[in-house]
């Protein structure tokens, strides 16, 4: 049965150098495959009705293909635009599953938002017909103060969650639920590495903002090629003697094929 390492506090910001040089290997192809799934998504989500739930389900397929990419690079390979396509050419069922898992929750939060003072807000952010009167919106926000603060934080949590368990079923063969049980174990084991890496990253956001959020052409990349080696050092590949890895760096991951 597979199982997480248990990793120290300072691994978090390996993850994030590790992932840079994911990135530094092919910049501006990262930044163009970024950019078409960006405006792929936008496209879909303003599809009437459909378009919001369609682009949820897709997500995990997406992402796996550019964690496909990831593994290219780390194996000596290029990365290339087909690889944004990958997700659909491999476990496409269970990568849809998995948005669909997502899906599920992400209205269950917004029905536990309704519950916590939120229920005017979310009336409005699910109403087809946008609000036009700020005097409206800023009520609505005002008195839900409680209801936003859960919300962001168990949708980052679920994002957090579907994106490393899109891994695990991509590449380890695992269905959707049993990854996200070894997810949530995984992220059990190593709090103190991913707070480390979740302020290191907070910190970095803010500098990518200034100026005119410039920096974000370089950390949004990061963002995905680091999650790709948080998965490799928490799941490292396994030698033919059937032990793990001693060093599960992306820098050192070629050795093991």
């Amino acid at each position: 049965m597979m199982e997480p390492q248990r990793l120290p506090g300072r691994r978090g910001w390996d993850w994030i150098k590790q992932g840079y040089a994911l990135f530094a290997k092919a910049p501006l192809l990262w930044i163009v495959l970024l950019f078409i799934w960006i405006i792929a998504m936008l496209a879909i989500s303003l599809v009437p009705v459909i378009g919001g739930p369609l682009s949820s389900l897709l997500t995990p397929a997406i992402l796996a293909g550019l964690m496909s990419g990831c593994r290219a690079l780390e194996q000596g390979h290029d990365l290339e635009l087909a690889h944004l396509l990958n997700g659909f050419k491999r476990h496409t069922s269970q990568l849809v599953t998995l948005g669909g898992i997502s899906l599920v929750v992400q209205f269950l939060i917004l029905g536990l938002m309704m519950m916590t003072g939120g229920a005017a807000l979310v009336s409005l952010l699910m109403s087809a017909q946008p609000e036009s009167d700020p005097n409206v919106l800023m009520a609505a926000v005002g008195g839900a103060t409680f209801a936003i603060t859960l919300g962001v934080a168990l949708y980052l949590f679920l994002v957090s969650v579907i994106q490393f368990s899109t891994l695990l079923v991509y590449f380890n063969d695992l269905p959707p639920v049993q990854a996200i049980q070894l997810t949530m174990r995984a992220f059990l084991h190593n709090i103190r590495p991913l707070l480390v890496f979740g302020l290191t990253f907070a910190f970095l956001a803010v500098l990518a903002s200034l100026p005119m959020f410039l920096g974000w052409v370089v950390l949004f990349p990061v963002s995905f090629t680091s999650l790709y080696a948080m998965y490799r050092d928490m799941f490292p590949p396994v030698k033919a003697s059937g032990g793990p890895a001693a060093d599960s760096g992306v820098q050192n991951a070629q050795s093991y094929y």
